[in-house]
């Protein structure tokens, strides 16, 4: 089954509260934080936590852990504890080089799979680089706060300044087979406003959205999910280019347009990713 990543929720390690509720939730990918969002004297009982719940397993997501950088304190012990919980997704903060992501990938567990964070302007420098950097790495990922911070754009929710790292952000993933994801939208409480970035996000290419809070899991799927008229659309390719007389034709006019192979393989791929949703609902 295709992997599904349009929404990508991170929650503290550290609240059992909110690790137990994300047992149920839809979203695609829970991610349990051990970064950001705990403070220095819970490092350790967050990774505990996170091993914990690795261990016992039940849950509806794909889990996710995102650990300390290797160039803090607790980075290498994140590591070493994961690898004994057998954790299959690791999402890297403020990854800056190739080098980093092939440092973290010979200490990350066996088959482990990489999430590299794109969040200094080093990183929007090299994001060529550290996208084709380990056939461990599977994603990037903006960290749209610390990148605005870095650039000295300010933490508004105004995205202007960030544009250009949103389309090579994507240009990178996508030249190297890899999942692009857009940053966090900050106001909880503003849906018009999110849902407005999540089709920003969508526009400019990115598969799904960081997300921080469950209310801002069913706008995501709504967005980076195939539309009815997108998949009514990629059928209509498919039926096309089964038809007998399309047979050995590498363009063919549908709809008053020419359609080209390379429209079917878009349309096959997008079909497979409507076809992924029905688990959700």
């Amino acid at each position: 089954m295709t992997d599904l990543w349009r929404s990508v929720l991170f929650l503290p390690a550290s609240n059992p509260r909110a690790v137990e509720k994300a047992r149920g939730l839809d979203c695609d990918v829970a991610v349990l934080d051990l970064e950001d969002a705990v403070a220095p004297e819970m490092k350790a009982e967050a990774r505990d936590a996170a091993v914990a719940a690795l261990r016992s397993g039940g849950f509806r997501p794909r889990l996710a852990v995102r650990i300390n950088g290797l160039d803090t304190p607790w980075g290498s012990d994140d590591l070493s504890a994961l690898a004994q919980a057998d954790a299959t997704l690791i999402v890297a903060p403020k990854v800056e080089s190739a080098e980093a992501v092939q440092a973290l990938a010979a200490a990350s567990p066996p088959g482990a799979r990489l999430i590299a964070m794109i969040e200094t302007p080093a990183a929007a420098l090299r994001l060529d680089a550290i996208a084709g950097s380990s056939k461990a790495l599977v994603g990037l990922m903006l960290g749209v706060n610390d990148l605005a911070t870095g650039l000295g754009t300010g933490t508004s929710d105004d995205r202007e300044p960030l544009k250009p790292w949103l389309a090579q952000t994507v240009a990178a993933a996508r030249a190297h087979g890899l999942i692009a994801l857009d940053g966090v939208f900050n106001r909880i409480d503003d849906a018009e406003g999110f849902a407005a970035e999540c089709r920003q996000g969508r526009l400019y290419g990115f598969d799904g959205k960081s997300l921080i809070h469950p209310g801002q899991i069913a706008q995501s799927h709504a967005t980076f999910g195939p539309s009815p008229a997108e998949v009514a659309a990629a059928r209509a390719i498919v039926e096309a280019f089964s038809a007998p007389d399309a047979a050995g034709k590498g363009a063919i006019r549908l709809d008053g347009r020419m359609v080209e192979r390379l429209h079917l393989e878009a349309a096959e791929a997008l079909l497979a990713r409507y076809a992924a949703t029905t688990p959700h609902g």
